[in-house]
């Protein structure tokens, strides 16, 4: 197994969040990686869930992408996604990683594990992932 590589793509989300994103192509994974700031914390000072969620959703839907290509770029939409919470993160690193479970042409089946910098279970998914035909960029109308 390979080490996995960064993204050659910026991802917009993943800037404003904060995580990052790398790829290993040659398994058909993404990881998610956030190293968890106060921003990231919930009002109970834990990892909010929907920083969870988005981490799960990335990694996942990258990895489908990675079905078609090693870019990870080919568009992916989420048709559903499934999120057990399993313990809380408070502080540290914690990492997604997607894992294609199945799929065919234009739908793929994608588990996902958060894990901490201990190993520890944070969070799991499971979802479907519909491939979707690449958008023309907007044009600027400034």
């Amino acid at each position: 197994m390979t080490e996995p590589v960064p993204t050659r793509t910026p991802l917009p989300l993943a800037g404003l969040i904060g995580f990052r994103v790398e790829l290993e192509p040659d398994v058909t994974q993404a990881h998610c990686i956030l190293d968890i700031g106060d921003v990231h914390l919930n009002r109970h000072n834990v990892l909010h869930g929907g920083i969870i969620s988005t981490l799960l959703d990335t990694a996942s839907g990258v990895t489908a992408s990675l079905t078609v290509d090693d870019s990870g770029m080919t568009p992916f939409t989420t048709v559903s996604l499934n999120v057990n919470f399993l313990a809380p993160a408070t502080h540290g690193e914690v990492r997604a990683v997607g894992r294609l479970t199945g799929g065919g042409r234009s739908l793929q089946f994608i588990d996902c594990t958060l894990r901490d910098q201990n190993g520890r279970l944070i969070a799991t998914s499971t979802g479907v992932f519909k491939r979707v035909k690449a958008r023309a960029p907007e044009q600027s109308t400034s």
